[in-house]
């Protein structure tokens, strides 16, 4: 008898409990009894692979249960049913589901279930399904598949295994009895020797022996090899290998090029010249040679012996050992330094040597050798000041890869260490090279040469066109040329502004640069602007009028020649805004650092450079600062990163005023805080000057009086501190009669020119004449008389001092007792007192102010002044560059008013300083619209004139001087504050750039204009002569320096619809197209823009550019670096990016084209009637071409 089945029944209900409660599918199936055609209705409840059915759903206890794991479930048709029954019924049976589950063993009937709606019924067969494991009992059978044939392969290769165990046992037994052998046969051929001496060969046999031996010994060597090797090559330490020798091998590929350049440079120039100055009539001589080249030859041998050492290096790979070279190599650099210091000087040489028209035409001889590639001689001299720095970069790198137990690891730091230190000796000498580098571009586009641009300390500021108004005698204006049509033509000048100098050029036809006979080298120092004429002046309000007050004077007083004036005249007030400014900005600036070099030096032997270097908050970093390495127009670190409250203490610092910083920070000032905070630091160091000046300045600045300093500043207040003071008037000096130096306000003297030398002369009361040494000082309360000398006598060497200031009005000079001049380093009088005098002779009256006493030894007073000239002075800047600030901020606009009125009522204001005041007043305050300019309302006002041209009746020409036009108007109506913060990127964009929309509106309707006047042609000769025309159009354009023209044209010829058009194109002309490639690689994008970048660089305004490109470098800007670091400190690096394309931006912006409108064409370039969209387009094109078939 068969023993039943036991199971835990407890368990059994408790999964059915489970079932119940938390069944993966549950609810009523009718199941098939045992009986045919009898079905129950039962309630299933499915709990992972069981399957519960109860008598109802209340029941407690399971009527059955089915294990469903590896079972099946399909679908069955309804049972036949017979004719009895009511045919509603059977109609109610037929739809219900049937399915079936069967089971994967034998003796085990099928479970036949069916449900009443369909869709029950698929979710009951995939639940059976799931519950079946079916999926995963056959990814178990592919698995054990795959495991079986594992094993299979397993026990094959045991079986080869033992195979090859036992043949290497039997080939070892096989070798021991061979071995035996051997000696056997080798005693055997020792005692034969003397019979067998002719035998030489090796017994073949021995020769197998070998051979298995040497097979086997090798087939283990490299099995244990290739292990080890592959282990190494994954390692991490095998990575940093590979990336140190990838840096040597650039290091040597570097080095080799390096070398090639010093031997071009040395045999290319060096030498061939060496022999020309050695010739009968030497173009150059030996002196200027070794000036030139220096010590280059040597640097050359030097490098050839360390790229030696390279190469040698690299034939014992992988093995790289530097160190030792080195060392070798390091103290032998100290020649850099030498080559560092004077190779300014060689430059200098340079540019005077090529004066020398033979000199010059053999050097561009040897510069014309292939192996120069184009570069010039300044090139190669250039490339040795690089040569550190990449040294150190390089050693840096090799640091970061090398191990820190590597065995050259600290010889390379200390290479490393000892290059950095070499590296900051040399520095300031590449920094004078990188400054001049952009001023020999601008030398080189001189014919005659420029000395002075060879000078480090010369920043570029601006370049543009002005018109030189001819002068007579006595600087009147000659009223017989003034109206000549040709004054245009004849008298425009490429004029160039630097920090310390202003060139004034004419062009030739072939476009080189020659800079005017008289006055083409103008020194700022002796310069004065003037830049509203005097109303008594007629001739001044003559020219006023007549040339719309455009025109502006610079007043030039040389040492040693006759003062003159130059007249320029700006094309527009905008223009002339802006040039004064700039001007006005560079010539404060050195009259500012002279006055505080007054001040610093007068009775102290801390000089002014050295009280700004040994200002560690200057060029140090700091928590709340940040510094690179790169010096700006003072020679001053520029800022990295800063807080606000330090770029707002660096915008009013009294010592020094850099001119990239101030344009850097009035274009981005707000992105990091906003015009009220910047216009209350500039009142405040109006109302407060004392505290801009940092205390390490203030400490230099009183540590030569003392007694001064304890009068003055007890209890830290100062009697002159508040600007609320009364005194007696100052000293009553004579007039001068000139109003050209009535302008000039003096505060600036030379660098080797102190103020106490300055040309003052008296006379004693006494009548008996008073002998005096050159050593004796004059009595300190000696009586002082200024007298008036006539212009004249401004060369009498006799009555001058030596070392006579230029700050120095030439009519006032100091005489001693007795008609015998005083030893300059021992004049009584004060700085604080000569500035008084000077600026107090310049003026019209005597302002209340100190008195005598109280100005001789004041030297607060000088720095109130220099306070109130840089308020002014940024003042001036910000209103007459940046006038929209103004225009749309009213209370920003009215607290300068407040700020400049109150400037107007200090007693103590100077002339030039009121003047200036009231210049800035007037400028914010007058509306100050160009009427030369259109506006871009304006254009739309031209489109209601009665009839407009057609395409056929306009030449090309005529297009392209009116679309020129248009993209200027359009162009030059963008405020600078919508090129901050990528307002056009986002969606509100209308709203922040609507200025900028709009010239992307225009570019695509211009684009969309010429495409849809092609395609409005039918015939193909048409379209290809519309083609021709465009083309023309866009070179006119591009010779109009309208690139943004050139770039509307050749999109819409590159559009689908008209570049799909073969026939057409098959008509056009070969100089067309070959036309249209060269102007579409010039405004191509490849390279950022490269071409279109150069094309511009090398071209004058007015010019048009392609505002995307600036977009772009925008938009990169922005997304790369933040605002903000961290620390939260204003990232002032990304600043100065911004304000120089911004810069870039706005003197294309500034100069406007000489075009005169012409309704009719604008009419046509401006009819929207015309303009046909894209679609509509592409479909004229099929229609005109339709689509060959595939």
């Amino acid at each position: 008898m068969q023993k039943s089945v036991r199971y835990n029944e407890g368990h059994a209900l408790y999964l059915a409990f489970l079932a119940r409660k938390e069944g993966t599918k549950r609810g009523f199936l009718s199941k098939k009894a045992a009986e045919a055609s009898r079905w129950h209705e039962k309630w299933f409840a499915l709990y992972q692979n069981v399957l519960f059915y109860f008598e109802g759903e209340q029941s407690g206890r399971p009527a059955g249960m089915y294990l469903l794991e590896g079972c099946s479930c399909e679908r069955t048709p309804a049972p036949p049913r017979t004719s009895a029954g009511p045919a509603g019924a059977r109609d109610a049976l037929d739809k219900q589901y049937y399915f079936t589950v069967l089971f994967g063993h034998e003796g085990q009937k099928p479970l036949e279930l069916r449900c009443e709606e369909e869709q029950a019924g698929k979710e009951w067969m995939e639940a059976i399904h799931q519950a079946s494991y079916a999926d995963i009992l056959i990814e178990r059978e592919v698995l054990m598949q795959k495991y079986i044939h594992l094993v299979q392969i397993v026990e094959t290769e045991k079986i080869a295994a033992n195979q090859l165990r036992h043949q290497l046992e039997d080939q070892d037994t096989e070798i021991e009895r061979l071995k035996s052998e051997i000696v056997a046969l080798n005693k055997t051929k020792e005692r034969m020797r003397p019979y067998h001496s002719h035998q030489e060969d090796e017994d073949p046999d021995i020769k197998k022996i070998k051979k298995v031996q040497s097979f086997m010994r090798g087939w283990l060597c490299r099995r244990k090899w290739k292990t080890i090797v592959q282990d190494y090559i994954c390692s991490p330490h095998a990575e940093s290998m590979r990336k140190r020798n990838q840096i040597v091998f650039a290091m040597v590929e570097a080095e080799s090029e390096y070398v090639h350049q010093l031997y071009i440079l040395v045999n290319g120039f060096l030498r061939p010249l060496r022999m020309a100055a050695s010739s009968k009539k030497p173009p150059i001589s030996h002196d200027d040679v070794s000036s030139i080249f220096l010590n280059s030859e040597t640097i050359m041998f030097l490098h050839e012996i360390f790229h030696q050492g390279l190469k040698a290096r690299l034939a014992n790979w992988p093995t790289l050992i530097l160190a030792d070279l080195f060392d070798i190599l390091l103290p032998m650099l100290n020649i850099y330094q030498e080559f560092v210091r004077n190779h300014q000087y060689s430059l200098q040489v340079l540019a005077n040597c090529k004066q020398n028209r033979d000199f010059d035409k053999l050097l561009k001889q040897y510069e014309a050798n292939p192996a120069c590639e184009g570069r010039m001689l300044e090139t190669f001299l250039t490339y040795p000041m690089f040569q550190i720095p990449r040294y150190i970069i390089t050693l840096h790198e090799l640091l970061a890869h090398t191990p820190h137990e590597h065995v050259e690891r600290k010889s390379l730091e200390f290479a490393k260490s000892k290059l950095e230190e070499l590296s900051r000796v040399m520095h300031d000498e590449v920094s004078d090279t990188e400054n001049i580098r952009k001023n020999l571009a601008i030398e080189r586009m001189i014919v005659e040469g420029c000395d002075i641009l060879l000078d480090t300390s010369q920043t570029f500021i601006r370049q543009g066109s002005l018109i030189q108004v001819p002068s007579v005698e006595r600087g009147k204006l000659s009223k017989v040329r003034l109206g000549s049509l040709s004054l245009k033509k004849e008298g425009e000048r490429q004029c160039f502004l630097f920090t310390k100098h202003f060139l004034i050029c004419t062009r030739s036809s072939g476009g080189k640069l020659h800079l005017l006979k008289t006055g083409g080298v103008l020194s700022l120092i002796e310069c004065t602007l003037i830049e509203e004429p005097d109303a008594s002046d007629d001739d001044s309000k003559a020219s006023g009028h007549m040339f719309g007050h455009l025109d502006f004077k610079i007043v030039v007083e040389p040492r040693d020649a006759t003062p003159f004036t130059v007249v320029l005249l700006a094309p527009s007030r905008q223009e002339k805004a802006a040039w004064m400014s700039d001007i006005s900005q560079c010539v404060d600036n050195i009259r500012c650092n002279g006055l505080m070099t007054i001040v610093f030096e007068e009775n102290s032997k801390v000089t002014v450079p050295h009280m700004i270097k040994s200002d560690a908050r200057l060029h140090k970093d700091d928590t709340d600062i940040c510094f690179s390495k790169t010096l700006n127009s003072c020679k001053v670190p520029q800022i990295r990163y800063a807080s606000v409250e330090r770029l707002l203490e660096r915008l009013t610092d009294l010592r020094f005023l850099s001119i990239d910083f101030l344009n850097t920070f009035l274009h981005t000032y707000r992105i990091f805080t906003t015009a009220t905070v910047v216009l209350a630091k500039l009142s405040d160091i109006y109302k407060r000057p004392f505290t801009s000046i940092p205390v390490r300045s203030l400490e230099l600045f009183f540590a030569a009086s003392p007694n001064n300093r304890s009068e003055h500043m007890v209890d830290g207040k100062s009697p002159h501190l508040c600007r609320k003071f009364s005194s007696p008037p100052p000293l009553a000096v004579s007039r001068t009669s000139s109003p050209v130096r009535a302008r000039k306000l003096s505060l600036t003297s030379s660098l080797n020119a102190r103020i106490g030398a300055l040309d003052l002369t008296t006379s004693s009361s006494s009548s008996s004449p008073t002998t005096h040494s050159p050593t004796a000082s004059p009595p300190p309360h000696a009586a002082s008389v200024l007298e008036s000398a006539p212009a004249d006598r401004a060369g009498d060497s006799t009555e001058l001092s030596p070392c006579r200031s230029p700050s120095t009005p030439r009519h006032l000079r100091y005489r001693q007792p007795g008609g015998q001049a005083t030893d300059s380093t021992h004049c009584s009088v004060s700085p604080a007192s000569a500035f008084a005098i000077a600026t107090a002779a310049a003026g019209h009256g005597s302002p209340p102010g100190f008195n005598n006493t109280e100005r001789t030894c004041d030297k607060e007073f000088i720095i109130r002044r220099t306070a109130t000239n840089r308020v002014l002075n940024v003042l001036r800047h910000w209103v007459s560059k940046h006038a929209q600030d103004f225009e749309l901020n009213n209370e920003l606009k009215m607290n300068v008013l407040n700020l400049l009125e109150e400037v107007l009522r200090d007693p103590d204001l100077l002339p030039q300083e009121r003047k200036a005041t009231a210049n800035i007043l007037r400028a914010l305050s007058q509306d100050d619209q160009d009427e030369i300019h259109l506006k871009l309302e304006d254009i739309i006002q031209m489109t209601d004139c009665p009839k407009a041209e057609c395409f056929e009746t306009l030449s090309a020409m005529e297009l392209a001087e009116q679309i020129t036009l248009l993209d200027h108007i359009v162009f030059r109506s963008i405020p600078y504050e919508e090129f901050l913060g990528q307002g056009w990127m986002k969606l509100d964009k209308n709203e922040r750039t609507p200025y900028i929309m709009k010239t992307s509106q225009h570019f695509n309707e211009m684009s969309n204009l010429v495409a849809s006047q092609i395609m409005n042609y039918a015939d193909v000769s048409s379209r290809a002569n519309a083609i021709e025309k465009w083309v023309a159009v866009a070179d006119i354009c591009r010779c109009l320096h309208n690139y943004n023209g050139v770039l509307e044209i050749t999109a819409a010829l590159n559009r689908s619809a008209i570049y799909r058009l073969k026939k057409t194109w098959a008509k056009v002309s070969k100089q067309t197209k070959a036309l249209m490639d060269k102007l579409q690689k010039t405004v191509s994008s490849e390279g950022r823009f490269k071409n279109l970048r150069e094309t511009l660089k090398n071209c004058n305004p007015p010019a048009v550019p392609y505002l995307g490109m600036y977009l772009t470098d925008l938009a990169f800007i922005e997304e790369g670096t933040p605002n903000f670091t961290e620390e939260g400190l204003v990232n002032f690096s990304k600043m100065r990016m911004i304000s120089h394309i911004i810069r870039e931006i706005r003197q294309f912006q500034q100069t406007a084209y000489r075009i005169d409108q012409q309704p009719k064409v604008i009419q046509y370039l401006l009819d929207k009637a015309l303009i046909i969209d894209e679609d509509t387009l592409y479909e004229l094109s099929l229609k005109i071409e339709p689509r060959l078939p595939a």
